[in-house]
C-alpha cells in the first residue's frame, strides 16, 4: 500500500549491443525509458539513435491487407518459435500484392454495382413512357434530357407553360422530386438547358439506346445480378485467403510488433562520434524488478550499468508506480483520474478504496439491490474485463452490509424483522423515514470525522515530504485542524447544549490560529525556508486585504465543506422515499400489476440511483477530501512491455539486413 521505490539505472556498451540489451531488459514492462539526451551536455558529442524502423513497411502492409478484407487482427504472441526473416518478408510482399489485385478489381465490380442500383433506381421513375428510346433520342429536330426537379421548383416550370420552343413531360413523382423528360429544338437547346439548370434540374443519363424504358431496367437487372455474383466470388476468395493464411500472418504481424516496439526504444539512446560508436541508455526500474533487470543485464554480453537512487541524481523526476493489495488496487483509478501523488509522497489508495466504499454503502443501501450489483458488476467484469466493476463490487456488499442496518431488501422494510428477534433486537437498528433529524446529524458527523482526517493525512504526507511550514501553518494544517475543530465545538455547543470544547479554550484556539492563518505564507516561507521574495508581500496593504478574504474564504470553507456532506443523509432519504412511493403504487397485497410495478421500480432504482450514489461519492472524494492533502501532480511510471510476464526472451541476429541476398533472422521463443 504504497508507491513503488525505484532506481535509476545508466547503461553503457557498444552500439551493437543495444539491440540485445533492449529485447533482453527493456519490454518487460518493468523498465521505464528516459532521454538520454537530457542527461548530458550538448558539448559532450553526444547525438540521438534515430535509426529508420526496419520492421514499420511489413507491419503496415499486413494492417492494410486485414483492413481491405474487413479482417481484424490480434495482437497475441502465442510463444511458439517463429523465425521472421527475408523470405517471411517476401512472404507478405507476395500476399499483398496478391490480395491488392484481387482489392482492386473487388473495388471495380463494387463501383460497377452501385452506379447500376442507382441506373435502375433513377430510370424506374420513367416506365410509364411506353416508348422506345432510341427513337426519342434519334429525333433529327429535337433533343430529349432525362432527368428531375425539386418539388419547390417544379411550380416556376408554368412561367414557361405557353413557351413554344420548351416541353416538359412528367413522368413520376416522389416526396422530394418530380421526374420527367424535357424537349426542345436542337438550335434552342441551350436555352432550355439554361432555364432548368437555374430551377436545379438533375439529368439522368440513359444507360442503354435501344428499348423501352422496362426493358432497360431489365438488361440493368440481369447486369446488377451478375456483378453481384462476381462480388460474391471474390468475397469468397478473400474469404478462402484468410482461411488459409490468417494464423501466419497473425504470428507474423504480433512478432513484427514486438520487434517494433524493441527497435522503438532506440530513440532514448544515444551514441558518440567513434568509428565504432558506444551508446548511453538511461531509466528507471522498480524495486521489485530490479533483481530481474541485473540478472538480464549481465546475460548481456559487452554491457555494463550501473543505479541511483532518486535523490541522488537531479536529472530526472522519478515515475510514480502504485503498489496496493488486490482490495486496494481497482480504487487506483480513481486516483489516476485526480492525478498520481509525487515520487515520495503517500498512496492515499487505501482511504480512498476505504472511505469510497463506506459512503457508497450508506447513500445507497439495501441488501437486496447491493446484492444485485456485487453479482451483476463480478458477471460484468468477469466478461467483459470492465475496470469499474471491479469497484461497484465491494461498494454492493457495502450497501448490503448498511442496508442490514436499515432494515431494506428490494425496499421491504419488514422483511428482516425475524432476524433481529433472533439476535435480541426488537426491530431494524435505524428507520430511516422515521428517524430524519437521526440520519442528518449523523451524516454531519461523517463529514466532520472527514474532513478532520483528511487534514490529518495532509500533516502526515507534509511530515513526510519535510514541508513542515506546511503542516503546523496551513488552511489543512495542524492550525487549521484546530480551528475547524473549535468551530464545530463552538456549533454542537449551541444547538445541542454538549460541551466538548470548553468555550475558553474554543475562544483562544481562535484568537491564535486566526492571525497565524492571516501571515501563514509568512511563517510557512520561513520554516521551510522558501526564498524570500516568494512569501514577502510587496505591499502591506495589498498583503492584508488579500489575507484579510482568504481568511474569511477559508473560514467558509469549512462550514460549506461540511454541509456538503449532507449529500449522503439525502441519497439515504431519497432511497427509501422512492421505494416507498414505488410500493404505494403497487398497492396492498401481490398482485401481478403490483409485482411487476416493484420489480420495474428496484430496477430503476439500481441503475439510476446507483449511478448518481457513485458519481455524488466521487465527487466528495475530489472536493472535499482530495483537495485537502492531494496535489497529483506525479508522473506515471509507463513500462515498456507488450506481455504482462517476463517469460519470453528475443534473440536477434542482424535483422532485415540491406543484403537480399544474406539470409538474416529474428528468432523470437519463450523462456520459462
Amino acid at each position: 500500500m504504497a508507491i513503488e521505490k525505484m532506481k535509476l539505472v545508466r547503461i553503457f556498451g557498444k552500439l551493437e549491443n543495444l539491440d540485445s540489451f533492449i529485447t533482453s531488459c527493456c519490454i518487460s514492462g518493468d523498465f521505464h525509458p528516459e532521454s538520454a539526451m537530457n542527461y548530458v551536455s550538448a558539448h559532450m558529442g553526444y547525438s540521438p539513435v534515430n535509426d529508420e524502423n526496419p520492421y514499420t513497411a511489413s507491419i503496415q502492409k499486413i494492417e492494410e491487407l486485414a483492413q481491405v478484407s474487413g479482417y481484424t487482427l490480434k495482437e497475441v504472441f502465442s510463444g511458439n518459435e517463429i523465425i521472421i526473416d527475408n523470405d517471411e518478408v517476401e512472404y507478405i510482399d507476395e500476399l499483398v500484392e496478391s490480395m491488392s489485385r484481387t482489392h482492386d478489381k473487388r473495388r471495380d465490380i463494387s463501383q460497377k454495382l452501385d452506379e447500376c442500383t442507382q441506373q435502375i433506381e433513377k430510370f424506374s421513375h420513367f416506365t410509364n413512357l411506353n416508348l422506345q428510346i432510341d427513337d426519342l433520342l434519334s429525333c433529327g429536330f429535337v433533343k430529349i434530357r432525362f432527368g428531375s426537379i425539386p418539388n419547390d421548383c417544379y411550380s416556376k416550370l408554368l412561367a414557361y407553360e405557353d413557351a413554344e420552343n420548351l416541353l416538359f413531360i412528367p413522368c413520376a413523382s416522389d416526396e422530394k422530386r418530380h421526374w420527367g423528360i424535357y424537349a426542345a429544338p436542337r438550335s434552342e437547346i441551350g436555352a432550355a438547358d439554361r432555364i432548368f439548370a437555374s430551377l436545379y434540374f438533375e439529368r439522368v443519363r440513359v444507360p442503354f439506346d435501344e428499348g423501352t424504358p422496362e426493358e432497360i431496367i431489365a438488361k440493368l437487372s440481369v447486369e446488377k445480378t451478375e456483378l453481384e455474383n462476381e462480388l460474391a466470388q471474390l468475397d469468397q476468395q478473400i474469404q478462402n485467403f484468410w482461411d488459409e493464411h490468417s494464423e501466419r500472418c497473425e504470428k507474423i504481424y504480433a512478432h513484427l510488433k514486438i520487434l517494433s516496439t524493441a527497435f522503438g526504444l532506440r530513440r532514448f539512446a544515444i551514441k558518440d562520434k567513434r568509428e565504432e560508436p558506444n551508446f548511453m541508455m538511461v531509466g528507471w526500474v522498480p524495486e521489485s524488478g530490479y533483481k530481474w533487470f541485473d540478472e538480464k543485464a549481465k546475460s548481456v554480453e559487452g554491457i555494463t550499468y550501473e543505479n541511483f537512487e532518486p535523490e541522488d541524481d537531479k536529472h530526472f523526476v522519478p515515475p510514480v508506480k502504485l503498489k496496493n493489495r488486490k482490495f486496494f488496487r481497482p480504487f487506483e483509478m480513481f486516483v489516476e483520474m485526480y492525478g498520481l501523488p509525487s515520487y515520495g509522497s503517500i498512496d492515499i489508495t487505501p482511504f480512498v478504496a476505504v472511505t469510497f466504499t463506506l459512503l457508497f454503502g450508506i447513500m445507497f443501501a439495501d441488501v437486496g439491490q447491493g446484492f444485485v450489483l456485487a453479482v451483476g458488476a463480478y458477471i460484468l467484469y468477469k466478461l467483459k474485463g470492465i475496470k469499474l466493476a471491479k469497484v461497484v463490487v465491494p461498494c454492493g456488499l457495502s450497501s448490503m452490509l448498511f442496508g442490514f442496518l436499515v432494515g431494506s431488501v428490494f425496499g421491504f422494510e419488514e422483511l428482516l424483522d425475524p432476524v433481529y428477534h433472533a439476535i435480541g433486537l426488537k426491530g431494524k437498528p435505524l428507520s430511516v423515514l422515521d428517524s430524519i433529524n437521526t440520519v442528518l446529524i449523523m451524516t454531519i458527523g461523517i463529514g466532520i470525522a472527514l474532513v478532520l482526517i483528511s487534514m490529518l493525512v495532509n500533516v502526515i504526507i507534509n511530515i513526510h515530504q519535510k514541508k513542515f511550514g506546511e503542516a503546523l501553518f496551513s488552511n489543512n494544517g495542524i492550525t487549521g485542524m484546530l480551528i475547524y475543530s473549535a468551530g464545530v465545538s463552538a456549533v454542537v455547543s449551541f444547538m445541542a447544549h454538549i460541551t466538548i470544547i470548553p468555550t475558553t479554550v474554543c475562544i483562544i484556539i481562535a484568537a491564535v490560529c486566526i492571525p497565524i492563518l492571516f501571515a501563514k505564507e509568512i511563517l510557512i516561507g520561513i520554516v521551510d525556508k522558501h526564498p524570500k521574495k516568494e512569501y514577502m508581500p510587496e505591499s502591506a496593504a495589498d498583503f492584508i486585504m488579500q489575507n484579510f478574504f482568504e481568511v474569511i474564504e477559508y473560514l467558509l470553507s469549512y462550514f460549506s465543506n461540511t454541509l456538503s456532506f449532507l449529500r449522503i443523509g439525502a441519497y439515504m432519504l431519497v432511497h427509501a422515499s422512492l421505494m416507498m412511493v414505488f410500493f404505494s403504487f403497487a398497492g396492498e397485497g401481490f398482485s401481478v400489476m403490483g409485482t411487476i410495478i416493484i420489480i420495474l421500480g428496484n430496477v430503476l432504482v439500481i441503475a439510476l440511483e446507483g449511478l448518481l450514489s457513485g458519481i455524488q461519492v466521487l465527487r466528495l472524494e475530489f472536493y472535499e477530501m482530495f483537495s485537502r492533502f492531494f496535489e497529483g501532480d506525479g508522473k506515471p511510471f509507463e513500462g515498456v512491455g507488450m506481455r504482462k510476464n517476463r517469460g519470453f526472451l528475443f534473440s536477434i541476429k542482424n535483422a532485415f539486413s540491406s543484403e537480399k541476398k544474406e539470409k538474416t533472422e529474428v528468432i523470437i521463443s519463450t523462456k520459462k
